[in-house]
């Protein structure tokens, strides 16, 4: 299935994105052998560097990177998938201030809610940076009646497990942009989460 012909943005009605950056993964997907859902926060203002641009979009090159430094030998996004790791953004428009607006997660929440539906054999969730936490929260708070991930510094909180009935949930850092490279903490981070998020499914 491609999942830009599943679901889709009616309105716009968020003020502070790029509505001309609006972007769903174009990837045939097989549902079915998807275990790990990675969201991370918004795509990129130039669509080209999106993860499933054509090419080697930057977007791409940093999680590539960030799956080697895991310890997976992968060199496209077909390679993650084939591995079972299915990657989103939380919003679906870039931004165009470094916060979202509680307003706009709330409108995208809709939008996240029915993409992660499409995944019925999903184990683990990767929840890559604050606004892909906020928004899951509040997902499941509506579906459950509770948060998950709780308040605090994803650094401290990422080193106890938390689960949503039987699968896993992972609060870590996005592996998607330029500050990827730079900040060594936090990609050592992102490549544990990644390398302990395999072991769960393999």
């Amino acid at each position: 299935m491609k999942i830009s012909n599943k679901i889709k943005c009616t309105g716009f009605p968020c003020m502070d994105v790029d509505k001309n950056s609006y972007v769903l993964p174009s990837a045939d997907i097989d549902a079915a052998k998807i275990k790990i859902l990675m969201i991370t926060e918004a795509p990129p203002i130039d669509k080209t560097e999106y993860y499933y641009a054509a090419g080697n979009p930057f977007y791409l090159q940093t999680t590539v990177q960030a799956f080697k430094d895991a310890g997976e030998n992968v060199a496209s996004m077909r390679d993650i998938l084939d591995r079972g790791v299915y990657i989103t953004t939380a919003i679906k428009c870039g931004k165009t201030q470094y916060a979202v607006s509680l307003e706009t997660m709330k409108n995208c929440s809709k939008l996240l809610e029915e993409e992660i539906a499409l995944f019925s054999n999903v184990k683990v969730f990767m929840l890559m940076g604050d606004v892909a936490i906020k928004m899951m929260n509040n997902i499941w708070k509506k579906q459950a009646g509770k948060k998950v991930i709780p308040a605090g510094s994803t650094y401290k909180i990422r080193k106890l497990a938390y689960y949503i009935g039987d699968k896993r949930v992972f609060p870590s850092y996005t592996p998607a942009g330029k500050n990827f490279l730079i900040e060594k903490s936090k990609r050592r981070m992102v490549a544990e989460d990644i390398r302990e998020a395999m072991k769960l499914i393999h």
